[in-house]
């Protein structure tokens, strides 16, 4: 997919991902009830196959949940793994966001 004039996934994301940091990444859950996200552009899932054997096996059978992505670092005023950019959105919209990419730690 490639970025249109009018894209549908662009829904006023520069207010807070405009310039930023990212880092490529694994997903990790938050917290017990924080235990997913979700592509700030696509809304594609990300989940942790680590979280529990049930989000392993539904990892297993929907190859569309992603357990990598670019996330937010803790320069972020939202701080680090806050938000999460899909690969296809990220390659979409890198330079649109004039994003920095730093090296995972």
């Amino acid at each position: 997919m490639t970025r249109e004039p009018d894209d549908w996934r662009l829904t006023g994301q520069q207010r807070y991902l405009q310039v930023a940091t990212l880092e490529w990444k694994r997903y990790h859950a938050w917290s017990e009830t924080w235990e997913h996200d979700h592509c700030e552009f696509c809304w594609a899932k990300f989940m942790d196959p680590d979280f529990s054997p049930d989000h392993r096996r539904h990892i297993e059978e929907h190859p569309d949940v992603l357990t990598e992505g670019y996330a937010t670092t803790a320069e972020h005023e939202r701080g680090a793994d806050y938000h999460w950019v899909c690969k296809r959105c990220f390659d979409d919209f890198n330079d649109l966001f004039e994003w920095k990419v730093v090296e995972p730690s």
